[in-house]
């Protein structure tokens, strides 16, 4: 009964991760602007670790059941 909200929280996470890391990707590869009025290079690394963290908690609620 607890796998249901284990898996939609997974597949949440899941999915905003992969595509934030598909996003940041495509915006480094055409050089453009990750987030607007912040350094190049700290919006990069904070996008690449929320995408990150995003696919690790997603392993963790799969993990779950």
């Amino acid at each position: 009964m607890e796998s249901g909200p284990a898996i939609f929280a997974g597949t949440t996470f899941a999915l905003f991760g992969a595509g934030l890391l598909v996003w940041t990707g495509a915006r480094v590869l055409h050089r453009a602007p990750v987030a607007y009025g912040v350094r190049p290079a700290t919006s990069v690394t904070l996008a690449t670790l929320a995408g990150t963290v995003s696919l690790v908690l997603a392993a963790w609620c799969f993990g779950r059941f």
